[in-house]
């Protein structure tokens, strides 16, 4: 973990994104690609709306940054993504070959990077990612925590 106080301005971004996905009804979870300093990627949760499994924010936002910069290798690229990676993101950002992974909040049940898995460091693969963690970890937490404080009490009816 590194000084997270550069990173805030984009994971604000990410964070407009996770609000529109809990607007749709997905879980919050937005995430932005910035290269040079410039956002080339969004992305929110959309696997509900789009009956799509693998549209988690960060593969939304890897693919809209593929196609702006016309590449599928995202060399020097950092994603910023409000809650930590699955496994699957995890992939997806080292066959990008993205520098550098930036999440707000852990996630307990899932988090490939450091919760349940240790995804970057796999002694296989041919790509390191630097990790930033907790960028406005507090504001990325309460996201999930009210949509599914919500969703709880929709269930009760």
């Amino acid at each position: 973990m590194t000084d997270a106080a550069p990173h805030q301005e984009h994971m604000r971004a990410a964070l407009a994104l996770a609000d529109e996905a809990a607007r749709l009804g997905e879980v919050p979870v937005g995430a932005v690609v910035v290269v040079d300093g410039a956002i080339v990627g969004r992305g929110f949760n959309r696997p509900i709306s789009t009956n799509d499994p693998t549209a988690h924010a960060e593969i939304v936002a890897l693919r809209d940054a593929a196609s702006t910069v016309g590449n599928y290798r995202l060399m020097g690229a950092t994603l910023y993504v409000t809650v930590e990676p699955c496994p699957m993101c995890v992939g997806a950002t080292v066959h990008a070959r993205v520098k550098s992974v930036v999440y707000g909040t852990s996630e307990p049940k899932t988090g490939a990077v450091e919760s349940q898995q240790r995804g970057y460091e796999q002694p296989g693969l041919n790509h390191r990612v630097i990790v930033v963690t907790g960028v406005l970890a507090a504001e990325c937490r309460d996201r999930l925590t009210a949509f599914f404080r919500q969703r709880r009490v929709d269930a009760r009816g």
